[in-house]
């Protein structure tokens, strides 16, 4: 009895290598900017949360005093507001508007990762985050 001895080579052919390449690079390709837009967002949630921090200090100080602050680190700190020096070093904040606040902004500095000049902005009278690591940009 004469058998047949048709031996296989296993392994994968090039077609087959080069398609799995080109899918993982297709994934890589969608999943990198949702990646970049998630490391905006926690960054700029430190800001966010020191800027709620300020405007509720600063409504505190109108409480007081009667009058709106006019800077963080004259009229704020320490008395009605304590921000992290980590978060200082990393965002530099302003409030905008004198009678009263409109705007409570952060800037970044060169001290975070991202880079300086990326800018958090909360508008006081519509409640509503803007900037970096949000949907919209300020220019």
């Amino acid at each position: 009895m004469k058998q047949n001895l048709i031996t296989r080579e296993s392994g994968f052919t090039l077609i087959e290598v080069l398609v799995v390449v080109i899918i993982v690079a297709i994934l890589a390709a969608v999943a990198f900017p949702i990646y970049q837009n998630y490391v905006k967002g926690a960054y700029a949630s430190d800001a966010q949360s020191a800027i709620g921090s300020i405007w509720n200090a600063s409504q505190m100080y109108y409480q007081d005093l009667g009058e709106w602050p006019s800077s963080v680190e004259e009229d704020l700190e320490p008395k009605y507001i304590l921000l992290k020096e980590a978060t200082k070093l990393q965002w530099d904040f302003e409030i905008v508007g004198a009678d009263p606040v409109t705007q409570v902004t952060a800037m970044s500095t060169e001290e975070m990762k991202q880079g300086a000049g990326h800018e958090v902005v909360y508008n006081c009278e519509t409640g509503k985050f803007t900037g970096y690591g949000f949907d919209e940009e300020v220019n």
